[in-house]
């Protein structure tokens, strides 16, 4: 196995970025998690959740707009759309959040440049150069003390960019065991597992430090695959759910997780695409949320939805809608104060059929670092707002 062999199968099936100590530590200490939902394709808010009462929202949705049979009520005159059903048992039960009015100053419209400023933490300006969750603390923890810092389970590693570390990047639960085999085939291209050659040196440490952690999650995993047979009816997303409720269950010491359900981006027929999107939204959520009250996990986890960007309040031509700005999300967990947060976009107020946002979004992730990590002290601490006081029951 040459160099470029070498480097390509590293970058094939892994990603090795270090999470900062602190957040591994508060992580260990306390037993939480965040599992991160993106919502590719930028989703359409206002059919999401739903200004019922609102008479312009009809008049700038005269076709793709919902019914009062088409959504179910949660009060303050808005809605979530009936395929949410499945999220129903967790509003009544006080562990669903909505944060409303999400967005950044000059917002971008391109896919790829918004969603590179919603995984590092920038706004229309610039993204930042690694993601949000590891750039907080200067001193490093070793990979030694975690199983991993975090694990992609949809592939993308955009979120856990850094220059260093143990972040995975797997899409089935055969790929961390195939992933030994890997580094230990890594380990046999050089004598006694190093290499005169530093930069294949430094690689190599890498893939064995990997090797290492990736041995005890395969031990872990390989006690539940033979007795398990979690599945959620939500499409791929169903899937990656289901994976990360297991990984949990089997003890796998990572603190972040991240899942993806595509094709939000609707710009004709929105209609039935969208619902169909939300019903896989719906049912995943709401199948990960009763797996792990069922693994007594629950109160340990924090789960968020993310997405590039919203869509624009007035329907297009093809029964769709366009690139928008401000869009609502969604948090819940055991720790999470149920119930509706923020202030919902004025639909008098457009601008050029945009909703103006009405609350940053990097105040959440101030919120989600300060409060559920424990890290007060974080990039994004110039963004807290009193709108989210008490959203965690920390």
């Amino acid at each position: 196995m040459n160099r470029r062999s070498l480097i390509n199968t590293l970058i094939a099936g892994l990603a090795i970025p270090l999470a900062p100590a602190s957040l591994a530590l508060a992580a260990r200490s306390s037993g939480r998690r965040l599992i991160l939902v993106e919502l590719s394709g930028a989703n359409d808010g206002l059919n999401t959740v739903v200004p019922i009462a609102d008479e312009r929202y009809r008049e700038i949705r005269p076709t793709i707009g919902m019914g009062t049979n088409e959504v179910f009520n949660i009060g303050n005159g808005l809605a979530l759309h009936n395929a949410l059903t499945p999220l129903a048992d967790a509003w009544q039960a006080g562990d669903l959040s909505i944060i409303q009015g999400l967005g950044y100053p000059g917002q971008n419209r391109s896919h790829f440049k918004s969603i590179a400023l919603w995984e590092t933490g920038g706004d229309g300006s610039k993204a930042g150069k690694t993601g949000w969750l590891t750039q907080d603390v200067e001193n490093m923890i070793g990979a030694e003390d975690l199983d991993a810092h975090g694990v992609s389970l949809d592939g993308g590693m955009g979120i856990f960019a850094s220059p260093s570390g143990v972040w995975l990047s797997m899409t089935s639960l055969n790929q961390f065991r195939s992933l030994g085999e890997t580094t230990e085939r890594l380990a046999s291209t050089s004598i006694n597992g190093k290499s005169t050659n530093p930069a294949l040196a430094m690689v190599l440490d890498r893939g064995q430090s990997l090797n290492t952690a990736m041995s005890r999650i395969s031990k872990k995993i390989a006690r539940i695959r033979s007795n398990s047979r979690l599945r959620f009816d939500a499409g791929d997303l169903g899937r990656q759910a289901a994976m990360a409720a297991q990984l949990i269950d089997a003890g796998i010491d990572a603190p972040v997780l991240k899942i993806k359900i595509d094709g939000f981006d609707t710009h004709e027929n929105q209609t039935w695409r969208h619902r169909d999107l939300l019903q896989n939204l719906g049912r995943a959520l709401a199948g990960l949320r009763n797996a792990l009250l069922d693994s007594g996990h629950w109160e340990n986890t924090l789960i968020m939805t993310y997405s590039e960007f919203g869509r624009r309040a007035v329907e297009n031509e093809s029964g769709g809608t366009d690139h928008g700005t401000a869009a609502p999300h969604f948090m819940m967990g055991g720790a999470v104060s149920g119930g509706i947060w923020g202030i919902h976009p004025d639909l008098g107020a457009l601008n050029e059929g945009d909703m103006a946002y009405t609350l940053d979004y990097r105040s959440v992730y101030d919120l989600v670092l300060a409060e559920w990590f424990g890290l007060p002290k974080n990039r994004f601490k110039g963004f807290s707002n009193s709108i989210m006081n008490g959203i965690l029951t920390t």
